[in-house]
């Protein structure tokens, strides 16, 4: 009893209830414990899922926040790489130019010190007001924390922005291009500017404060071009004091293009078609020149041009198009150009032989179904007479063709759909994969087109334009160029290409760009031999619409084209060439827009661009 009077009162109370009651005590213990264990491993597991999702999936962002907070990043510009000619001519080059940088953490620090260095900045450049913090407000910070606000400053504006002090605000040393053949290569080297947002979807390397390429090679090649960026960190301690700077990445320059271009031939073949669409008074046109043994383009112009070192209003505004590459993006009726192509179709299915002769009146006749009394009538340009396959390729017969193509009296003719798969094997209504951006796919039309689109019936009339490359028949200069360079080839085409070789900034070679077939048509090889004689008489008959160049001191083939486009009230000139005729070396396509006359206004163009090429490259 001595001992149960030291028990407390609360004591003794709990060891009464918990007699009779021992078997309960120790369930009741595992599952508090058991409840216990489970809400501390909920609590462990929220703690770990949270943990991997900051330092995972939300680390890069977190860990950038927190260097920006400790650190400033001056980015070192790359340089972009040179672009040479086929001889190692440099066409473009990089100058040292002042570039002002702003640091967007230092200027969100304080809102009046944002107001003072955006009113200081836009006055000195001359922007407009509000020009700067419009910027800042759709610059995703997790991507970029600076902004170039302004590129080539001049000395007087370096020296007015330091002098201001303003926080955030540094002048760094940068590059720009200049293209030193500036409207003569415009559309081949094209040009840089600055990057958008699609451009970063393409290439996520870049920020908004680089350049990109925009057309031409400079696009196409842009991944190649444009480097690597350094990076400088500057330290800093809780009083913003810089304490140390560390080379967080060095800038590795971007590759260099060498071109299959020749830089004189080039300078030569744009200055000749410039003055020859001035004589007819024509304001746009095309010259291009292929390698037929390769694929190589040797020279491309499309005119009007630009220069990439200053791109006006006028140039983004003008009707003419400046910035529109003719050569890949270009769609035009071929014209007569297309005849040798639709000579081989026929002598391949038989529709005729090279010997089988035609009359041409100056026009064909056929029965009208809507008015018997006045029959349809198709034209010829002149009458030539009788005339065979090869005749008709010199002298550019139309009656010929409309025969061959769409059949006349006795004569079954090809039809649309032949046609059409004709085309198709020498390269047309596809694109040829040549490495430059914007390359159309031109089209070729057959009835089920045009019951859709204009619910009408395809008629004979429509095949006949077809078959001398007249109606909805669409194909790009560099399509016709390689389906001629096929011919000279003996039905073999390359891919057309523009870069040669790309190589390090150190000197070693990265890739040699090969000869690559994109279509054989020898099977072919007979007929395309027949329809070669055919435009090597356009050269040497007098009667050939090509005649012009028979007084070269080698022999050439050639078609001339004539195309009547917007209601028939604008006529394109073309010619489509090839030469030596014993070994092509080159195939050349001149094309002068609204020439007045056709075809031969093209001719004197082409002749001397030939001659210059054998007399300086062959002979």
């Amino acid at each position: 009893m001595g001992k149960k009077s030291e028990i407390f009162l609360e004591e003794a109370v709990l060891d009464d209830l918990a007699e009779g009651y021992n078997s309960l005590e120790l369930p009741l213990s595992q599952k508090v414990f058991k409840l216990i264990g489970a809400a501390v491993f909920f609590i462990l597991l929220v703690v770990a899922a949270r943990f991997i999702y900051l330092t995972w999936w939300k680390g890069d962002f977190y860990d950038k926040q927190a260097f920006i907070n400790a650190s400033q990043i001056t980015t070192v510009k790359a340089e972009r790489g040179i672009i040479f000619d086929r001889f190692n001519k440099q066409l473009v080059k990089n100058i040292s130019v002042f570039r002002l940088n702003l640091k967007i953490v230092e200027l969100l620090k304080n809102k009046e010190e944002t107001k003072r260095t955006s009113n200081s900045v836009e006055s000195i450049l001359g922007l407009p007001a509000g020009h700067l913090e419009n910027l800042i407000k759709n610059v995703d910070l997790e991507k970029q924390d600076s902004i170039v606000l302004a590129k080539n400053l001049t000395v007087e504006e370096v020296i007015k922005i330091k002098n201001l002090n303003l926080a955030g605000a540094k002048i760094e040393e940068s590059f720009d291009r200049e293209y030193m053949f500036p409207e003569t290569f415009s559309h081949i080297i094209g040009y840089i500017g600055a990057v958008t947002k699609k451009d970063i979807s393409v290439n996520p390397d870049l920020s908004l404060n680089d350049a990109a390429g925009k057309s031409g090679v400079e696009s196409y090649n842009d991944k190649e071009l444009t480097g690597q960026n350094g990076k400088i960190a500057d330290y800093r301690n809780a009083f913003g004091e810089t304490i140390e700077n560390k080379l967080l990445q060095n800038a590795v320059s971007g590759r260099h293009l060498y071109l299959t271009v020749d830089a004189e031939f080039q300078s030569y073949f744009y200055g000749r078609l410039k003055q020859g669409m001035n004589a007819v008074g024509s304001q746009s046109g095309v010259g291009l020149a292929i390698d037929p043994s390769n694929g190589e383009i040797l020279a491309m112009a499309s005119l009007p041009s630009f220069n990439p070192n200053n791109i006006t209003e006028n140039d983004l505004t003008n009707s003419y198009k400046p910035l529109f590459n003719r050569v890949v993006s270009g769609l035009y009726t071929p014209g007569s150009t297309i005849k040798p192509l639709v000579a081989v179709a026929a002598l391949n299915e038989k529709i005729v032989s090279s010997d089988d002769q035609f009359f041409s009146a100056g026009y064909l006749e056929i029965p009208n179904p809507y008015s018997p009394d006045n029959p349809s009538r198709f034209l010829d340009w002149k009458p030539h007479g009788w005339v065979n396959l090869y005749s008709a390729i010199a002298r550019s017969s139309n009656v010929y063709f409309y025969i061959v193509g769409g059949g006349f009296e006795g004569i079954k003719g090809l039809g649309i759909e032949k046609l059409k798969e004709y085309w198709g094997k020498f390269g047309l209504g596809a694109q040829t994969g040549v490495d430059l951006p914007f390359e159309e796919s031109g089209f070729l039309p057959d009835p089920l087109y045009k019951e859709k689109n204009n619910n009408g019936i395809w008629r004979i009339g429509d095949t006949y334009n077809a078959s001398i490359g007249q109606g909805d028949l669409l194909v790009t200069p560099l399509q016709l160029v390689n389906y001629i360079a096929a011919i000279a080839n003996n039905g073999k085409a390359y891919r057309p290409f523009v870069v040669k070789k790309i190589v390090s900034g150190a000197g070693e070679t990265i890739k040699e760009i090969q000869p690559e077939i994109i279509f054989d048509n020898a099977e072919l090889f007979r007929h395309i031999e027949e329809a070669k004689k055919g435009m090597i008489d356009a050269v040497e008959k007098p009667y050939g619409t090509a005649h012009l160049l028979s007084d070269l001191p080698f022999l050439s083939a050639a078609k001339t084209g004539t195309s009547q486009v917007e209601a028939k009230t604008k006529i394109n000139a073309f010619f489509v060439g090839y030469a030596p005729v014993d070994n092509p070396r080159i195939v050349v396509l001149v094309l002068i827009e609204n020439a007045k006359e056709g075809g031969l206004n093209a001719v004197p163009v082409a002749k001397d661009v030939l001659n210059w090429y054998y007399i300086n490259r062959i002979k």
